[in-house]
């Protein structure tokens, strides 16, 4: 397979904890570099891949975490069993860690306010959803009674925005227009964090 040129910043993961058996035989200490979150190593664990894509989405659009020691990182379990945790952490260009000490004013969560809505409709929905069609939630809370594929797929954008990321190739930077339904892309939404006036 080519190259990819890729404009996103490379991961580098660290495994910081093992507690069980994995046959992909990791141990404290190894790092593995992903070119960018759209790229794992070959033979990478889907599981793991699963897990950490909205980690590492966040961060590649410059989500913080003001609880962590660098607010550039963040921990992800393994989901069969938390037999491992991993580090996320990005890399600048020139290779370096980003960091950004902790935030001495971090309090706890502070959940933010986000929109989801319909922008794009094609063929059936099972839920019906239609253009225009809007839902809130505060935080990672998940909307009552809404498609759990569509939230699936709209996961890692609501945990990017509740982290502070910005999607500067986007009109408005605090929204991202193109979550699309998994099931025949018969719907795409537009998920916002909606900015509190201070």
């Amino acid at each position: 397979m080519a190259e990819v040129k890729t404009p996103f910043p490379k991961i580098k993961l660290t495994v910081t904890g093992v507690f069980g058996v994995c046959y992909h035989g990791y141990k404290i200490g190894d790092e593995l570099i992903l070119e960018d979150f759209t790229h794992a190593p070959e033979h990478f664990c889907l599981g793991l891949a699963h897990a950490l894509f909205p980690v590492i989405y966040a961060l590649s659009f410059g989500a913080k975490f003001g609880f962590r020691d660098n607010q550039r990182s963040l921990l992800v379990t393994c989901p069969d069993g938390g037999k491992l945790e991993f580090k996320a952490e990005i890399l600048d260009k020139q290779g370096n860690l980003q960091v950004i000490p902790r935030d001495p004013e971090h309090r706890g969560p502070a959940p933010k306010k986000m929109v989801l809505e319909v922008v794009q409709a094609k063929g059936k929905c099972t839920f019906g959803y239609k253009v225009g069609d809007k839902w809130e939630t505060t935080g990672l809370k998940c909307i009552p009674g809404f498609c759990g594929a569509a939230f699936h797929t709209a996961f890692p954008a609501l945990f990017a925005l509740n982290f502070g990321a910005k999607f500067h190739f986007m009109p408005n930077d605090n929204a991202i227009d193109t979550v699309t339904c998994p099931d025949g892309g018969n719907i795409i939404f537009k998920v916002t964090r909606v900015e509190e006036k201070k």
